[in-house]
């Protein structure tokens, strides 16, 4: 009898530590930096992606090397004669001259090996006849800071297959809107804005399911003017979301979380339709630029915004902010 009973208190212990434990995650006294800024994001990523075909113009006329050597629009080289390469820099550092050289390509997941001699101009330089993309460009918002490591946009940066690109650094600027594409039915508005490249903000080093995450530069992204917010957990109701969509001014706008589902794997914690009429004015409701803006309920925050309903741009998804601070 006494080693069911301690068997029985057991089982009660564990039972009563995951149960606590759960609850925890949502109900904690957590403090972060609140976001709500729009910056520019650029990913630098494994590879160079070729993004053009071009003719190079030598002593003895045109030549085309990569397209003689079967290189195409889309091709990610990612070494040649067994260099690294992820910058248009790297290639010009490799060749040096018209020596035939063995180009290591990513086609669509699978890696194609291609022989090429390169093409000296007429400016002396040996070029491969290709644009080179080493980079990719993007606007999003910074969900919290937190220890000087932030989290944004709360949802991956994807290729051109729709899956999760996977980059080996990047870095996070300053950007100011200049104008915004309003959202329509059937067509997903956007935010333009320029880049401030000389006030790096951040560093960013993670690309993952439930966003962009990075460490903040100390001396061009002060916390001392933001607002200390605990973490919460959303329910249906009246929420708020801070967003820049207007030169580099954070404004709230009013939304209304319709529905809460955390157990949701893909992003997709909450529907959220806005009912800011000024918001809806300006830009229709959600739009492209504006993933990651926080979501504050009951002076909490709860979450972030993610995508948009293409069919009726004033409804989106969010995330649940415990699924981008526990990443």
């Amino acid at each position: 009898m006494k080693v069911k009973n301690k068997i029985f208190s057991i089982l009660i212990l564990i039972f009563s530590l995951l149960y606590f434990g759960v609850n925890n995650v949502y109900a904690t006294n957590e403090k972060v930096y609140l976001g709500g800024m729009t910056a520019g994001f650029s990913l630098y990523t494994r590879g160079a992606t070729v993004v053009g075909l071009c003719d190079v113009i030598t002593i003895d006329g045109i030549s085309s090397p990569s397209k003689k050597a079967g290189i195409i629009v889309g091709d990610i080289i990612l070494s040649i004669d067994n260099n690294d390469v992820n910058s248009a820099k790297d290639i010009e550092n490799i060749v040096k001259s018209n020596k035939e050289v063995k180009i290591n390509v990513d086609r669509n997941g699978e890696n194609f090996t291609f022989n090429l001699v390169p093409a000296k101009d007429v400016s002396g330089q040996f070029k491969l006849g290709v644009f080179i993309r080493d980079c990719i460009n993007g606007i999003g918002t910074v969900t919290y800071i937190k220890n000087d490591k932030f989290a944004s946009l709360g949802h991956p940066v994807i290729n051109n297959e729709g899956a999760l690109l996977k980059i080996i650094s990047g870095k996070m600027f300053p950007c100011y809107i200049t104008s915004v594409i309003k959202g329509e039915r059937g067509k997903a508005g956007e935010l333009r804005g320029v880049f401030d490249r000389s006030c790096e903000m951040a560093k960013i080093e993670n690309n993952c399911e439930n966003g962009v995450y990075g460490t903040v530069c100390k001396n061009n992204f002060a916390t001392s003017n933001l607002k200390e917010i605990e973490i919460g957990s959303a329910k249906i109701g009246d929420a708020t979301i801070y967003s820049t969509i207007d030169g580099d001014k954070i404004c709230s706008y009013r939304i209304s979380i319709i529905k809460v589902d955390v157990e949701n794997k893909q992003n997709k914690n909450f529907v959220v339709k806005i009912t800011d009429k000024k918001l809806i004015d300006k830009t229709g409701g959600i739009v492209q630029g504006m993933s990651g803006s926080p979501i504050v309920q009951d002076g909490k925050l709860v979450g972030a915004i993610t995508h948009v309903f293409i069919n009726d741009p004033s409804r989106g998804f969010g995330i649940d902010i415990c699924n981008m601070i526990n990443n």
